[in-house]
């Protein structure tokens, strides 16, 4: 498939479709109902169901709402809304009324798509004055609701036998495809405006990533991360060029779980996944004992050695040769025994976590990229795997580093601007450069990001100091959940801190110790002086995380703002 020559994402599935001996073959699956599967046939057919549908109701350039947990109905509305040439809008289903209430106002949609009665719940008090939605679409019944709105279950029953015409989106790559609005760890998000040549661009780029990964078999992959974000939005359209089989997962709780019902693979997840999944991994190894504990020591240092490109003696590739198949391969059957590589993106992931789970044989591949660029810019191969790095920019996008150090991207994959917001489009879009706002370098045509504008520390004495760093390293302990560090122009840095649920007993004794430790590693600006424990974990729900797992700084800085003062008195 020549992915250049391919107009619109619309054209991309329907082009995957005709190449499809078997139209029987499963498309999308959901792990929560094992009898929810959808074929490519069937998908095919509820989606110009839909677009007809969606005719009678929009024009081109119209917005569409789309607010629903994963399930192959978001795939469905999403190419539907498409192929109606009309603009999809994701949005978190963790938002609060106000935000919903925002992103109303300011894409005013024609039509919203909700899953069920509670996200519905969530829209019915702030949509009855809003004049310019035109029609509601749900995909379970909607119970007790006094407004007037379409089943798509319905929708397909009662037309199932219809001989509908075969539509075909207009839309060129340079056209609108989403708005996705920033999830946003301050103020209002903004809407930003993706093409369908952006993302035909990083499924190109994706291609290359994967190509080594790809067999004759079917792909697996397993997706959790919110459909609304950008990073997987765009994977499902890596899916369609990959024909693989999508499993959609139950919950994050769930995710291990999943893992074994459907064996991915390959999956995609942000750095609070591998962060937690080093934590738990690295607790089991320390409590093994006698001959398993020095046999899991040596696959560790065997599998770091080999990531380092360090040479191997004769010797030592026979023991990494028995271990892969007395460790590795037990580690890798509890997350479904197939996996061929995860896909890291959405924030930094830490060096230390990246090490392990590779030298372990769960091979992580850390890109890098930003909703603004569709979004991905770079990305490690599975070949030359440098973990300290985010990997060579993918094909069509230009990649250099300004005079400060600032990583600027311009190609087909850069948004097209931010919906209503000329001021701050013109904030970072400058002469055809997107202005990422984060600082990186190059090392042998491999992006290095080595820090971050907007979130740096300045010491009274003018030293930069990156939170995220510190963070990371506080977070390795295992005792510590998650960390926000705090000191911009203070004469020394402090800490809060949330503790793993089984160390809410630990002495503050032993939390100095191990940060006395850690600090030895860190340069002596960068020193943690002061600490102080919360209990209440940040959560969506509370609002301190973004639903990408990031923690909302400034808004945790200001609720704790007094006791991190206190800590200078």
């Amino acid at each position: 498939m020549n992915l250049k020559k391919i107009n619109n994402l619309t054209d991309l599935f329907f082009d995957q479709f005709d190449r499809q001996i078997n139209k029987d073959k499963i498309l999308l699956s959901t792990l929560g109902d094992k009898r929810k599967n959808y074929s490519w046939k069937d998908t095919y057919d509820i989606i110009n169901l839909v677009s007809n549908e969606l005719r009678n109701v929009i024009s081109k350039g119209d917005r569409c709402l789309l607010i629903s947990e994963n399930r192959p109905e978001w795939f469905i509305a999403d190419l539907s809304i498409m192929l109606s040439d009309g603009i999809t809008v994701p949005a978190y289903t963790t938002y609060a009324e106000n935000d919903y209430n925002y992103i109303l106002d300011d894409c005013t949609p024609s039509v919203i798509f909700v899953s069920n009665i509670e996200q519905f719940s969530k829209l019915k008090n702030i949509i009855k004055d809003k004049k310019f939605i035109k029609k509601i679409y749900s995909f379970e019944k909607l119970s007790n609701v006094e407004i007037e709105y379409i089943n798509l279950q319905d929708l397909i029953r009662n037309n199932n036998k219809k001989n509908l015409p075969i539509n075909k989106s207009l839309a060129s790559r340079k056209d609108p495809s989403c708005i996705i609005y920033t999830s946003g760890t301050q103020g209002n998000p903004k809407g930003v405006i993706l093409s369908h040549g952006g993302i035909l661009n990083n499924c190109e780029g994706a291609i290359d990533i994967l190509k080594p990964l790809l067999t004759k078999e079917q792909p697996r992959f397993l997706t959790w991360l919110p459909l609304s974000h950008s990073y997987e939005h765009t994977v499902q359209f890596v899916q369609i060029t990959v024909a693989a089989r999508i499993f959609y997962a139950e919950s994050i709780d769930k995710l291990v779980k999943n893992m074994g019902d459907c064996s991915p693979q390959i999956m995609t997840a942000v750095p609070r996944f591998y962060q937690n999944l080093y934590q738990k991994i690295n607790a089991s190894f320390k409590k093994a004992k006698g001959l398993k504990k020095k046999l899991i020591y040596k696959m560790l240092e065997l599998g770091l050695k080999k990531i380092k490109k360090e040479n191997l003696t004769f010797f030592e590739k026979i023991q990494d040769s028995i271990l892969e198949k007395l460790v590795r391969k037990k580690i890798k059957s509890q997350f479904g025994g197939s996996l061929k590589t995860f896909v890291s993106g959405g924030g930094a992931l830490d060096k230390e976590v990246g090490y392990f789970l590779n030298a372990i044989g769960l091979p992580t591949l850390q890109g890098y990229g930003l909703t603004e660029t569709s979004p991905v810019v770079s990305c490690n191969p599975i070949n030359d795997i440098r973990i300290d790095t985010v990997g060579p920019p993918f094909k069509g996008n230009e990649v250099k580093i300004a005079d400060d150090g600032e990583i600027l991207v311009r190609g087909e994959n850069v948004m097209l601007g931010y919906w209503n917001n000329k001021e701050e489009t013109e904030k970072v879009l400058k002469d055809g450069w997107l202005h990422t706002g984060d600082i990186g370098a190059f090392e042998n045509k491999f992006l290095k990001i080595t820090d971050r504008k907007k979130d740096i520390l300045i010491t009274p004495g003018g030293d930069n100091i990156s939170p995220l760093k510190i963070e990371n390293e506080l977070v390795n302990l295992e005792f510590i959940d998650q960390a926000v560090v705090f000191g911009d122009s203070k004469p020394y840095l402090v800490a809060l801190l949330v503790l793993n649920d089984e160390y809410y007993n630990i002495k503050y004794e032993e939390i100095y110790d191990a940060i006395d430790n850690l600090n030895n590693n860190l340069s002596k600006i960068e020193n943690i002086k002061k600490f102080f424990v919360i209990k209440e974990k940040f959560s969506i729900e509370n609002g301190m995380l973004t639903p990408t797992l990031k923690l909302k700084r400034y808004r945790i800085i200001n609720k704790y703002k007094t006791n991190f003062e206190n800590l200078y008195k």
